[in-house]
């Protein structure tokens, strides 16, 4: 059986043939190729940050602030990085991020389903955001057999919000990701300068515009009067959830319930006694506040405060070696956001899957090198934090 790393025996033979790659396949070219490829209102909500962006940069910056170290005369030659999650078997620790503007990520518009067949190319599974293009069950039927995970962004409307959810169950995900920290859009300075909002122009509100609960609200149907329907949208989206609400959400899904924007320990063991099945450590790749700690650094404290419970993570990771030392510190699964979305501007679902095969690529040779063949060797390994 072949290694994620084999990825890059591919390119090294298409190269003897004179066929490079189409899409970078490091970070920054990447990001830099994506931006030119976007509008400017699509890459300034896609790559904005809230207020001057330190805390999205930080989010960043940080891995490079914690170290590995290799273990020799270890027999690598066969790698493990797959999972256990949420009943299923995934074949490595990668996730694609909840973003809630896929949609419009590719020329068409439909960058939700060009996502899904990503996933379903590469194994990695896909956390379908609420905010979307097209409707959760087109995404996923474009996953196959891929089993994804549906994030919600829960409105204020309990029934709206309980629709969403069994439309989810229905469709065959198999997570409910709660978003905690975006019931009020952070202060982001580049979409305030250009007055760009995509929901307030009608962008990804498939799913609400075909729930017939959010349907039930309107006056017409969103094909008659879009206007409307938009402005419905804004007055129900945004519940600000609390610890007594968990009861509730509990009690409407048969789903593993993982709740989204954990940073504290102190959060992530009362999120575990109110009956969360995972804890997501993520600060919202610094989009929602400004001023924070980066994500990296919070997640040890959180991985130890869980205990056995399952914790995810996200929030800049650009590259494999970023993925393996989230892993290291504790993380059962590690999400890719906007390196994902990069690929959708520049190919589609197919450059999406290139991103995510050289992120597995770097993730799996990495170990190879550094004596690692599990992911518990991983963890065994640990980081450590260098001196700045």
């Amino acid at each position: 059986m072949g290694h994620f790393g084999d990825y890059q025996n591919r390119i090294y033979m298409a190269g003897l043939q004179g066929r490079l790659p189409d899409i970078p396949v490091d970070a920054k070219t990447l990001e830099r190729r994506a931006e030119a490829a976007w509008s400017p209102q699509v890459h300034n909500y896609v790559q904005g940050g809230c207020g001057d962006e330190g805390t999205q940069d930080a989010n960043v910056a940080a891995f490079a602030h914690w170290g590995m170290v290799p273990r020799m005369m270890v027999d690598c030659s066969a790698r493990d990085l797959s999972v256990e999650l949420f009943g299923c078997r995934y074949h490595s620790p990668l996730f694609m991020s909840p973003i809630g503007v896929t949609g419009i990520c590719t020329q068409d518009g439909h960058g939700d389903i060009a996502a899904a067949r990503a996933s379903a190319a590469t194994g990695v599974p896909m956390c379908v955001s609420t905010l979307g293009n097209d409707p959760m069950e087109k995404v996923a039927e474009a996953l196959g057999d891929m089993p994804g995970w549906f994030q919600l962004y829960t409105p204020k409307n309990r029934e709206l919000a309980e629709s969403l959810v069994h439309r989810a169950e229905k469709a065959g995900y198999r997570a409910l990701v709660v978003t905690l920290d975006t019931w009020v859009t952070g202060w982001r300075p580049r979409d305030l300068d250009a007055g760009n909002f995509p929901q307030l122009r009608g962008a990804v509100l498939s799913n609400y515009f075909t729930d017939p609960v959010f349907r039930s609200l309107l006056a017409k149907p969103p094909e008659e009067d879009p206007q409307a329907a938009i402005l419905t949208w804004a007055t129900t989206f945004g519940q600000v959830l609390t610890w007594d609400d968990m009861a509730w959400l509990k009690s409407i899904t048969k789903l593993p319930v993982v709740l989204k924007g954990i940073c504290h320990p102190d959060d992530a063991a009362r999120a575990i006694d109110s009956g969360a099945d995972a804890i997501y450590c993520s600060n919202h790749g610094g989009r929602q506040a400004n001023g924070g700690i980066a994500a990296i650094d919070m997640l040890g404290d959180v991985v130890k405060a869980a205990g056995e419970v399952p914790v995810l993570f996200d929030s800049g990771v650009r590259t494999g070696s970023d993925a393996i030392k989230a892993l290291a510190m504790g993380a059962c699964a590690v999400g890719v956001g906007r390196p994902f979305t990069y690929g959708l501007a520049l190919g589609g679902a197919e450059g999406a899957a290139h991103v995510l095969n050289c992120i597995l690529a770097e993730a799996d040779l990495l170990m190879a090198v550094n004596g690692y063949p599990t992911l518990a060797a991983v963890r065994e390994a640990g980081v450590r934090r260098l001196a700045k």
